[in-house]
């Protein structure tokens, strides 16, 4: 018990003292946050060593672990550590930093409640408080963030309240506070409507559609660092464990359910990503693929069969690894080029070739290349699809249409990203800053020591080299000690990937091209002009890789649908807000303040009245 509590105290009494600490003396501040989420992070790690070695599941009052819960918990803990690193160097231009860090780290205390919480009042309280720190930690960017932090707090509050009434439903079915002593058939109507109430308040934290238009306007508006903590890995982490737990413990689903949660998944992963693929700005266009992501998710566990649940779960895994790592890399360019704007990108792959590289393994393992984890737990999640196509029916089908094309889809977008960022011309605004900056006039190899300093790509760096190993070593590593024990049962695979061969393969075939180019003459290779439809290029000319997809939005009925997603039709809040607009609007046209008016509805309610009572 003591165990379980620690983190959780220490997170609660560490961040009220951060708010005690004089906001002059901000190196304490900084440093004291960093050892207050170091020892969170091992507590995590005791939390998960020790889970392996007791019987579980382990109950401790209202508290629960699981094979399942533990592992992340070790992600919570593991990624808080992550980000505050980060945020030493990249928060250090924001004066408010006494309460970002102490909104992180209740965030990390409040994440850890939430996963090991047994009694469903003591899950909605850390649910709910994980709102208020997110609300919080958008609000540090000032005025400008105060719209989005409006409409995030709106969409995560209210899909908490439904959250609420779904539990609500379930303690009258059962009788009981306790997740451990629940398991309902989904067939009976009370228990279909509380489980759908349910996964509303799941997949608004974890982004999913329709409760996903939060999510790209976070992550243009707030500091990186807490997009890199929130949407992109601890409420995936939350929302999707919060799915899981449903599906797995909580409720006995049928097909019509899990035929709900795969026809969701799919459109997530195909909208998202076709919303990603015309974004101009860096954070947005990441928002959006966090989007899309989750789509995968919802579809493995919509599945219902081993093999594709292990691989959702494992793709949430996946996704906070490599996304955290793609906002981590994004913060770093945005921190050294001040924009985030593909079209003011350019040429940075030899002066931050750190975050070159970490971008682009995170990009290969979002687009699921192998040998990276991306890849694998797609590839698990194809073969749920298919294994879900032997009972019948042909929604296996599309879906897995669906999945692949959007992977392709997924690639695109981020050669899009690579082109525009690093491998491009730089800008005309940064040449002419770089040429006419006295610190770049000592040379062509300054430009390539200007890389963030080590607080800012280390982080990243780790994320990377994980997005690797979990790929080479998926069966060793995540699937044996993370995945496979969340299940409590084995896998059948349908094909097997030999991953470790794979890669030496794919390493001897790129060491040959090497080799070949190094050994090959090229004296007689004739350099010409790039070709740009028959014109001359200019000095002044810059050929942009963001421009690459626009005319996508210009074909028959995409360009509709993009107008109509550009208008806010889409947007549940848009619409929300518009429609109690509406009718606040009609009410204040009836409530005119004129007094024979009020005496008519008064008549009319009378009448009505009467008319009820005659009945």
């Amino acid at each position: 018990m003591k165990m379980l509590l620690e983190p959780i105290l220490v997170s609660i009494i560490a961040g009220l003292f951060i708010l005690l600490i004089p906001k002059r003396f901000r190196k304490v501040i900084e440093f004291f946050s960093l050892i207050t989420s170091l020892y969170l992070f091992i507590g995590s790690i005791n939390i998960f060593c020790r889970g392996g070695s007791m019987i579980l599941p382990y109950s401790a009052g209202y508290l629960y672990v699981d094979s399942l819960s533990r592992f992340i918990v070790l992600a919570i803990g593991f990624f808080g550590f992550l980000v505050t690193l980060y945020s030493m160097r990249f928060m250090s231009s924001y004066k408010d930093v006494s309460s970002y860090y102490t909104y992180i780290i209740w965030t990390i205390g409040a994440s850890i409640l939430a996963v090991i919480s047994n009694n469903v009042i003591l899950l909605l309280i850390s649910w709910g408080f994980l709102g208020f720190t997110l609300y919080g930690l958008i609000n540090i960017s000032g005025p400008k963030a105060a719209i989005v932090s409006k409409k995030t707090f709106i969409i995560i509050g209210g899909s908490d309240s439904l959250m609420i009434l779904g539990f609500g439903m379930i303690w009258l079915i059962t009788k009981s506070l306790n997740l451990s002593d629940m398991r309902i058939d989904i067939n009976a109507p009370l228990a279909f409507w509380a489980f759908l109430l349910i996964i509303i308040g799941a997949f608004a934290k974890a982004g999913a559609m329709p409760f996903h238009t939060w999510i790209p306007g976070v992550a243009q508006e707030a500091p990186i660092s807490v997009t890199a903590f929130l949407p992109a890995s601890l409420d995936k982490l939350l929302g999707i464990y919060l799915l899981a737990r449903l599906a797995l413990d909580v409720f006995i689903l049928n097909s019509f359910t899990y035929a709900i949660l795969m026809v969701v998944g799919s459109i997530t992963i195909i909208a998202a990503v076709m919303m990603a693929l015309v974004q101009h700005d860096l954070k947005k266009l990441l928002g959006y693929h966090a989007v899309s992501q989750v789509g995968y998710m919802v579809l493995g566990i919509g599945t219902g069969n081993p093999i594709g649940i292990a691989g959702g779960l494992f793709h949430m895994l996946n996704h906070a690894i490599y996304k955290c790592c793609l906002f981590l890399s994004a913060g770093n360019v945005e921190y050294k080029t001040k924009t985030s704007e593909l079209d003011n990108l350019g040429g940075l792959s030899k002066m931050m070739p750190i975050t070159f590289f970490t971008t682009l393994v995170a990009s290969c393992a979002i687009s699921g290349v192998p040998p990276f984890n991306g890849f694998f737990s797609k590839w698990m999640i194809y073969q749920g699809l298919i294994e879900k196509g032997k009972s019948g029916g042909i929604l296996w089908i599309i879906c897995l249409v669906a999945a692949i094309f959007g992977s392709g889809l997924t690639l695109a977008s981020f050669i899009k990203l690579i082109h525009a960022i690093f491998l491009g011309t730089p800008s005309h605004e940064r040449r002419t800053t770089t040429e006419g900056s006295p610190e770049r006039s000592r040379g062509a190899n300054d430009e390539r020591r200007n890389e963030v300093s080590w607080q800012m790509w280390l982080p990243a760096l780790i994320l990377a080299i994980l997005c690797i190993i979990f790929g080479i070593f998926a069966y060793n590593i995540p699937l044996k000690h993370f995945i496979v024990p969340a299940l409590n049962t084995g896998l059948s695979f349908i094909g097997t990937w030999p991953s470790l061969k794979a890669t030496l393969f794919l390493l001897i075939g790129l060491a040959i091209g090497v080799i070949i180019y190094f050994l090959g003459n090229f004296k007689g290779v004739r350099v010409s002009e790039s070709y740009i439809g028959g014109e001359q290029i200019q000095e002044d000319m810059r050929l942009s890789g963001t421009e690459f997809y626009n005319t996508v939005k210009e074909l028959g009925l995409l360009k509709f649908i993009y107008k109509k997603a550009e208008s806010g039709i889409f947007d549940i809040y848009e619409q929300g807000k518009s429609i109690v607009f509406g009718i606040g609007g009609f009410f204040q046209y009836l409530h005119n303040g004129v007094l024979p008016t009020y005496l008519v509805w008064t008549l009319l309610g009378m009448v009505g009245l009467f008319l009820f009572l005659l009945r």
